[in-house]
């Protein structure tokens, strides 16, 4: 017998007639004799409308008043799901975070999880009750109820299988698991079996959208086994773990997988004297404005000036350009100026600790295609390169290619 506990997004849980299906889902799991907890979102779109209404009132609603609201759409969906286990003769047992006691911050809209009570759900697990628990939420010290921002479903079933020991924590959702590249770019992406909590948070962080990093992160802290599975088909999934546990994949794959970032815009100071403190006084403005900075390079000319180059994300990108045109102004630089049509690729891999030539081989493969590299970073699994946004689809395509990672095909390897 496992203890697994399961998340099941808005998509999954959106009509009820899903609802009615990921209830005989659960139940299938039962009955292999699973102690089963359910971590479940809003249907659908319910966020959405629920702020909807929120801003009709005042468009600048944030804090208390608006987690208070928002809450309710994770309790729909929690309540409707233990009815839909008890009409099939199951005993369920629903909970809000609040009621679970999920310890968070304060900090209304984003805060983050502190401590877990797992009492309660203790006891009915040893009932043989199916507890089914609201993600996305739990209450401060002084029981004000606070939401967990963006991803906080996957978070909440994370830190309820670290809090309870699972065997394993189970992200239900839209796709069948995590994939070499977006298969919508390359359609010979193969779903991978296995990938660590590091190539998964690289992942994440660059560009991939099939599982929020701070439950990555989450994970990778406390352990937790991790898997994605589809809602609507059946299969093994991808199984995130610790690199200690994947030693075989490890030897068999350099490179685990492609991700790609539309979001990024970059900007430029030419002409800025090369002393101590410059890049503080460019990026301090940038800072203040609460943006974040991804990439950064610097190139030293001979004549005692620098230039400066960083990318932000793509909404930040007018005020940062303004932000830099003031200390451009500030510093006597030559030249500053932007660009928002690029995009980032990566390749990410544990293998790369133990491979020399990834990164040569990765432009060699771009070069042959005629794509311009414009800025690269790199750490010990991942090498991140800036490209214009038309060469987004031939690079993936092409890095994809070159370091082997299409589906293997048996029948042409007889």
């Amino acid at each position: 017998m496992a203890l697994l506990v399961q998340k099941y997004g808005g998509t999954s849980v959106g009509t009820i007639e899903r609802i009615e299906a990921v209830a005989e889902k659960i139940i299938g799991y039962k009955e292999q004799g699973n102690d089963m907890v359910v971590v479940v979102s809003a249907m659908s779109g319910e966020t959405n409308r629920l702020t909807d209404l929120a801003r009709q009132i005042n468009p600048k609603v944030r804090g208390r008043e608006l987690d208070v609201l928002l809450t309710t759409g994770e309790q729909v969906t929690i309540a409707l799901l233990a009815i839909a286990l008890e009409k099939r003769g199951f005993h369920a047992r629903s909970y809000t975070g609040g009621q679970v006691k999920i310890l968070t911050d304060n900090a209304h809209n984003k805060a983050r999880i502190l401590s877990i009570d797992a009492g309660n759900i203790d006891k009915d697990l040893k009932k043989g009750r199916i507890v089914v628990v609201a993600g996305f939420q739990g209450v401060d010290e002084h029981g004000n109820i606070t939401t967990l921002g963006r991803g906080g479903s996957d978070t909440t079933g994370v830190a309820l299988a670290a809090a309870l020991k699972a065997d394993e924590c189970q992200i239900f959702t839209d796709v069948d698991g995590v994939y070499t590249t977006d298969p919508r770019v390359v359609a010979e992406a193969r779903r991978l079996d296995q990938i660590t909590f590091e190539e998964m948070l690289e992942m994440a962080s660059l560009g991939s959208k099939v599982l929020q990093i701070r439950a990555v992160e989450f994970a990778g802290k406390y352990d937790v086994p991790l898997r994605v599975l589809s809602s609507f088909e059946e299969g093994q999934g991808t199984l995130i773990t610790s690199e200690s546990n994947e030693e075989d994949t490890v030897e068999q794959a350099v490179i685990s997988g492609i991700a790609f970032n539309r979001d990024e815009a970059q900007l430029t100071i030419n002409g800025v004297p090369d002393t101590p403190g410059v890049a503080f006084q460019i990026l301090g403005p940038i800072s203040d404005a609460n943006i974040e900075v991804d990439m950064i390079l610097q190139n030293i000319g001979g004549d005692g000036t620098t230039d400066f180059t960083f990318t932000v994300h793509r909404n930040d990108f007018e005020t940062a350009l303004t932000k830099l045109q003031e200390t451009s102004e500030k510093l006597g630089a030559r030249v500053c100026s932007g660009n928002n049509k690029i995009v980032k690729l990566s390749i990410v891999g544990v293998g790369m600790r133990s491979h020399a030539g990834i990164a040569s081989r990765m432009f060699e493969i771009l070069a042959k295609e005629g794509i311009n590299i414009l800025m690269i970073s790199t750490s010990e699994i991942k090498i991140s390169v800036v490209v214009d946004e038309k060469y987004l689809e031939l690079g993936v395509r092409a890095l994809h290619d070159g370091f082997d990672l299409a589906e293997y095909d048996e029948e042409a390897a007889e």
